[in-house]
């Protein structure tokens, strides 16, 4: 029988004896937009909480506190004299660094029903942040009447450890064992040892002492003169074997330490200003939740994918937020590079779809997968990783003329390169395919991973092995940046041989994948080599490596611009017309922006600036509707309409990193930015600006260790480019 697959791993059911009927599906009871919960993370540790910053939950929330895939927090709730408090205003920083929520007392009576306190009397700001694996809190109590005023503040608590998978609908057959709390007169410890005889513990230190501490709250009675406060603090530290050894700080302490760390973050990008406060609103939340996703490793800062289902390093995803924000912060592009070479395959694992040069798909850290229950420990289950990895290896080349990274991920690069002949390309016909070697790896391996995503015009699904039109334009780019490479290694044979085979695979696509009738280039090639003839996204990737030819351009993108495909907030993933079109469904129908901001920069490669612009401002548009301005990982397909915003799809992850850097990327590719490490210059290839922009100052934009402050503005109906500063010999250039 056939399973179900979602994306990223998805979920597995795995109760023995069930029936298998959703191998990898998140089942889906509740939506994330009806909290739209405010999210904190740092490094391995990621929290979600409402508004309140409490994390109640309900069947299927997935709020909490966790520490590398495992929930060490699963409930918290602040209450005064017994009742929630009113929520006056809920904010996450401009940074992302901090969790601000100001609330009141609702009008409180006593048992006679005689009203005691009178609501909007007593003022509670809580603020929090995560840092090295613990949530640090200040709970600050101030009282406005006056006359003084006694109140009780209790602070309830409960762990169950659930690993993220059972979070996301898992059924497990057997779990490990809950320890009895450990109490002290200031903290208390709650604990488990799982199945995988890892003993995981939720410490929760406070201070002051408490005037009542029990295993599941904390009761601080507090006396309030007039227009006084007072200052609560709470720790919740995550402790597992791969715990800070040094232990918690103090709120303040902790505090210096994440901004400083912000601060080193931050010096060396280049810094977006434009005429459009929205619009700069957009980029600050973008670039806020990059850093809040970038987790520091021993090779090199890394983006994780998404919270709360994907907050783990995925090979394909930080591929490609590292080629949106290459020209931004190429540093980022070097942590990944040197991170997937750490973990690339080296043996051939059915049970984890690994052989030799394939690049990781994901890496879970829980109790599920140190077990086997679900196979994603180290899970290389992705077609288009490996080639993406050349790609991003080449292109942060170009960037950067960093020849002693490059050299030193020769043998890593090469090995990808193996893996695409040896494995990749499966009967010798040119193509990279894909097909899982075992029943519980991911059924497709592309990008849309759902079950139902590779599907022919009748709405058959397509059996396998199966070749993607994406993959073929990724390996193009693979084929191509390996013999940019090879020139710049010296390597002049090499250099020739790699770039024969991308002409090979250029001319090969173009004969086997561009359907005339379609006017754009199929899904696929399913395994009987039969063309899944169905208009797609996927097509505009194409674009983005140049596997295109240039008499087919405008065809495939005005495919892609027809009002069957762009919806008017961004291309759908599958065209209306399409029988498995739903703009509800995860990958047949809805809109990405990361999908969307690599077509446009493909389109912009070409000189179809235009229609570049028109994705850039359907997205720009949609973010104006959505909670903080942050870009989730889609949103639903339906057709825009007069003075509405988009609908949102139930379950998105929000902050997800390649969303967040899809607004990078569209910049970049109105502006046509460019770079030369050697000379050094930055050029602006027939630069644009789309409707909502009359001015965008970049500053600190760097080539090779020199740097200029430059200014791009509409001027009487024209773009000019001025030089504001210049640090080192740097060429600053204009094409048109």
């Amino acid at each position: 029988m056939q399973v179900d697959s979602l994306p990223h791993g998805g979920n597995a059911t795995l109760v023995a004896g069930a029936p298998r009927v959703a191998q990898f599906y998140i089942p889906t009871t509740a939506s994330l937009q009806e909290r739209r919960p405010r999210t904190l993370k740092h490094g391995d540790t990621f929290g979600l909480f409402d508004h309140n910053g409490d994390a109640i939950g309900a069947v299927g929330s997935p709020e909490g506190l966790y520490h590398l895939d495992t929930r060490h927090l699963s409930f918290l709730r602040l209450s005064i004299d017994g009742a929630r408090p009113m929520l006056l205003s809920s904010t996450l920083s401009d940074d992302n660094s901090a969790l601000t929520c100001d609330l009141t007392n609702p009008d409180l009576s006593d048992e006679d029903g005689r009203l005691r306190l009178e609501r909007d009397l007593i003022h509670l700001r809580r603020t929090r942040f995560l840092w090295n694996g613990t949530c640090y809190e200040r709970l600050a109590v101030r009282n406005f009447d006056e006359r003084a005023r006694r109140v009780r503040i209790e602070i309830h608590f409960a762990a169950d450890f659930a690993d993220l998978f059972e979070v996301r609908g898992t059924q497990r057959a057997r779990r490990g064992t809950d320890h009895d709390a450990a109490l002290a007169p200031a903290a208390v410890t709650l604990s488990y040892t799982g199945l995988d005889n890892v003993l995981r513990s939720t410490a929760l230190g406070f201070h002051p002492t408490p005037d009542d501490l029990k295993k599941d709250c904390a009761t601080f009675d507090l006396v309030l003169d007039p227009l006084s406060s007072k200052q609560l603090f709470v720790e919740v530290r995550c402790t597992s074997p791969s715990a800070d050894p040094a232990g918690p700080v103090t709120f303040l302490s902790a505090l210096r330490k994440s901004r400083r760390e912000l601060r080193r973050m931050t010096r060396r990008e280049t810094a977006i200003r434009t005429s459009n406060e929205s619009f700069n609103e957009l980029t600050r939340r973008s670039v806020s939740d990059l850093h809040m996703l970038r987790t520091e490793t021993p090779h090199g800062p890394y983006p994780y994918a998404g919270i709360p289902w994907f907050s783990t390093a995925f090979g394909r995803d930080a591929i490609i937020t590292a080629l949106q924000m290459l020209w931004l912060d190429p540093q980022l592009a070097r942590g990944v590079l040197q991170y997937l070479a750490a973990k690339q395959a080296t043996t051939i694992d059915a049970s984890a779809d690994a052989e030799p040069g394939k690049i990781l798909h994901e890496t879970r850290h829980g109790e599920m997968a140190r077990l086997g229950e679900v196979p994603f420990g180290l899970y290389y289950g992705s077609v288009d990783a490996t080639p993406l990895y050349v790609v991003l290896a080449g292109a942060y080349l170009q960037r950067t003329g960093d020849m002693e990274t490059i050299r030193a991920l020769w043998p890593n690069i090469r090995a990808a390169l193996d893996w695409i002949t040896d494995f990749g390309d499966r009967d010798g016909d040119l193509f990279v395919e894909y097909g899982r070697q075992s029943s519980e790896g991911l059924i497709n391996q592309g990008w849309k991973d759902s079950r139902d995503s590779v599907f022919h015009a009748d709405g058959q699904l397509a059996p396998g092995p199966i070749a993607l039109v994406e993959v073929q334009a990724y390996t193009y780019g693979a084929w191509n940046a390996a013999s940019l490479i090879c020139s710049a290694l010296g390597d002049t044979a090499g250099a020739a041989t790699h770039g024969a085979r991308a002409e090979a695979l250029r001319d090969a696509f173009d004969a086997r994948f561009y359907d005339q009738e379609l006017g754009t280039y199929v899904l696929a090639l399913d395994g009987d080599k039969k063309p899944c003839r169905v208009r797609t996204s996927n097509a505009g990737h194409a674009l983005f490596t140049g596997i295109a030819r240039p008499e087919r351009a405008q065809s495939v993108i005005a495919a892609l611009m027809d009002c069957r495909t762009f919806c008017g907030w961004g291309v759908r993933t599958v065209s209306s017309e399409a029988a498995r079109f739903n703009p509800m469904s995860y990958h047949n129908g809805s809109v990405w922006p990361h999908d969307n901001a690599l077509i446009a920069q493909g389109m912009a490669r070409y000189g179809h600036h235009a229609e570049a612009i028109r994705i850039f401002e359907g997205l720009y548009s949609a973010s104006n509707y959505i909670d903080q301005r942050r870009l989730p990982e889609l949103f639903c397909g339906f057709p825009r309409r007069r003075s509405q915003g988009p609908t949102f799809y139930p379950v998105a992850c929000s902050p997800q990193a390649w969303a967040a850097a899809a607004p990078v990327l569209l910049l970049q590719a109105c502006l046509g930015l460019d770079f030369d490490p050697y000379e050094p210059a930055i050029t602006f290839n027939t630069p644009t600006l789309p409707s909502f922009l009359d001015e965008v100052l970049l500053d600190n934009l760097t080539v090779s260790g020199t740097s200029a402050n430059v200014a791009i503005r509409r001027v009487e109906g024209r773009i000019v480019v001025d030089v504001i500063a210049r640090r080192g010999a740097i060429q600053v250039r204009t094409r048109a």
